[in-house]
């Protein structure tokens, strides 16, 4: 296991604590040993965010992976929903890492820890939470991408928002528009995957105003769905059945061209829960410590096979993608894929 784990906290500070309400965003860098989330561990400095950024990127460029396409390394940002306490942050966050390693990904997994409350009556506070944590990620995280690529910084980014997660993570991209600075800037990011994502299926359109910043700056949307999912049909009940969740029906008729579906149903319905590693509600949140979920999100991130040739994904009868359970190709390893990417990036 990893020396340290690193986390970006939104949470506010008290009596020596991180708290349920929005905050100002810190830099932790996480003992492994450590079993909750402190300020203790705030990387602290003139220099703190620059210092801590130089470390992630420096474990992600040094254990570059030979399936990526990536010119150097990967980082992947875990972005958890509502409903989640500090410790409960912590254990997807090192299920996560544990998942992906042994997948044959390599790369730096890091949390982006934003306050949540602990009961489903706080919700609609959650997303309100949500909406100011969204701007505190633009104005300390991707101002720190953007100053990054300005200056040849080569690390592929890529994002993980689960349930609320995907409101976060849609709504600071339309923030960083907003944002003349960032605006200009041609930043970017790799690939967007959401799981049990709670933002309706229609915002995920082609042309729908509110999504369209993200897809100008990334690869590709993967939306993993699953029509099994509870508490997003909770969600779309509190709308009135009015808003269907992209986690639960998939994405619309007319999606974004970036955007993808991978239907889990099939699938999650042979999963026996008390013999799989979990956190939270089964239904809603089963892709953290299942194995297949990693494989599939692993290729994905590393961009080298094109979406719908994923081998962990069957064509349906219906035309759509489904998850199954599959091996990687047998010979990727020698498909001379990083070389490849480096040649392409010099070039």
């Amino acid at each position: 296991m990893a020396e340290f784990h690193y986390v970006i906290s939104a949470r506010q500070i008290k009596d020596d604590a991180f708290t349920a309400e929005p905050g100002p965003v810190t830099f932790l860098k996480v003992p492994a040993r450590a079993r909750d989330l402190s300020p203790k561990h705030i990387v602290k400095g003139r220099d703190a965010r620059h210092d801590w950024t130089n470390d992630v990127t420096g474990l992600a460029d040094g254990d570059q992976n030979p399936l990526s396409i990536s010119p150097v390394g990967d980082i992947l940002v875990f972005v958890h929903g509502y409903n989640n306490t500090t410790k409960i942050v912590l254990k997807r966050h090192r299920q996560l890492i544990k998942d992906l390693k042994a997948e044959g990904w390599k790369g730096l997994v890091i949390a982006f820890d934003w306050p949540s409350g602990n009961q489903t009556l706080n919700y609609l506070e959650d997303r309100s939470d949500a909406a100011d944590v969204a701007l505190e990620l633009v104005k300390k995280c991707i101002s720190l991408i953007k100053f990054g690529q300005e200056n040849e910084f080569k690390t592929n980014i890529h994002l993980l928002g689960h349930s609320t997660g995907a409101y976060v993570i849609t709504e600071a991209f339309l923030q960083s528009d907003r944002d003349g600075k960032l605006f200009k800037s041609p930043w970017r990011l790799g690939q967007v995957a959401l799981i049990g994502g709670d933002i309706s299926s229609r915002s995920l359109g082609a042309g729908v105003a509110w999504s369209a910043p993200m897809f100008h700056r990334i690869m590709r949307l993967t939306n993993y769905s699953n029509p099994y999912d509870s508490v997003l049909a909770v969600s779309n009940a509190k709308r009135l059945g009015t808003s269907p969740r992209v986690g639960r029906v998939g994405l619309p008729d007319d999606p974004h061209p970036k955007a993808v579906n991978v239907d889990c149903g099939n699938y999650f319905s042979g999963l026996d829960p008390k013999k799989s590693t979990h956190f939270g509600t089964w239904n809603h949140s089963w892709h953290i410590g299942d194995r297949v979920f990693a494989r599939d999100l692993a290729m994905t991130m590393e961009g080298a096979i094109d979406r719908n040739a994923i081998p962990t994904r069957n064509q349906s009868r219906f035309g759509f993608l489904e998850l199954q359970n599959a091996k990687r190709p047998a010979n990727m390893a020698n498909w001379g894929i990083k070389d490849a990417a480096k040649d392409e990036f010099r070039a």
